[in-house]
């Protein structure tokens, strides 16, 4: 069996480190970005190579890498708790830097409220309701999550939604909740859900903008359909 050469021992320029120093982070591959972030590899493996058995299981694709759990990369040789901890770190502040923007966001259509959510809600194994607050010129003010629930419903406190809109002092909101199996069309508790805040938001005269089921694949906005 071929001795496995540690990364102190290839040459300079092949060290993630030192590589990125060189060349700058474009330059590495993602095993290498992976490889800084855990540092180590195994007794079989460098760092380099364990990130590269890690991606190769899940077809390459970060995407894929970044919906895993704890469990799912303790299952590697080499990649305990720790490890484990700082790759997932890693991957939230991917999506939290997606979903941040430099300026405050305007957002006018579906389309662009399903581009807003998708950093934060496409990895998401359990159902999550998020309220999207809009003021004057619908500028995004903020977005809050209210409800979480379970494979196939949320709980959502139609009390709690207005509580948010009115604290943040909006205009308008939008609600958001994804669909972790795929589908598309709404549920009768998603219409049920939809009446009821659309009711309470003209008691209080607020613009219940949109309601739009998310997916991986695409949305289903309610205001699209005619529905609001």
């Amino acid at each position: 069996m071929q001795e496995k050469l540690a990364i102190n021992r290839w040459a300079e320029e092949d060290r993630p480190r030192e590589k990125m120093m060189s060349k700058g982070a474009k330059a590495l591959t993602n095993a290498e970005l992976l490889a800084i972030l855990i540092g180590s590899g195994s007794g079989e493996d460098s760092a380099v190579g364990l990130m590269q058995k890690v991606l190769a299981a899940y077809g390459n694709s970060l995407d894929r890498v970044g919906r895993l759990g704890m469990e799912d990369l303790c299952r590697f040789k080499g990649i305990g708790p720790a490890k484990a901890i700082t790759i997932l770190a890693a991957c939230e502040l991917g999506r939290r830097r997606a979903v941040e923007q430099p300026e405050r966001r305007v957002i006018r259509s579906s389309a662009q409220v399903y581009d807003y959510f998708y950093p934060l809600m496409r990895d998401l194994p359990v159902e999550e309701c998020h309220v999207l607050l809009i003021g004057s010129g619908s500028a995004v003010i903020d977005s809050v999550r209210i409800g979480v629930g379970g494979l196939t419903e949320t709980v959502v406190d139609v009390r709690l939604v207005l509580r948010e809109v009115l604290l943040k002092r909006a205009t308008g909101f939008v609600l958001c909740h994804n669909h972790p199996s795929g589908t598309m069309r709404p549920s009768v508790h998603d219409d049920r859900l939809t009446r009821q805040v659309q009711e309470a938001a003209k008691l209080l005269n607020l613009t219940f903008a949109d309601h739009v089921i998310f997916t991986d694949n695409g949305y289903y906005s309610y205001a699209d359909e005619g529905r609001l």
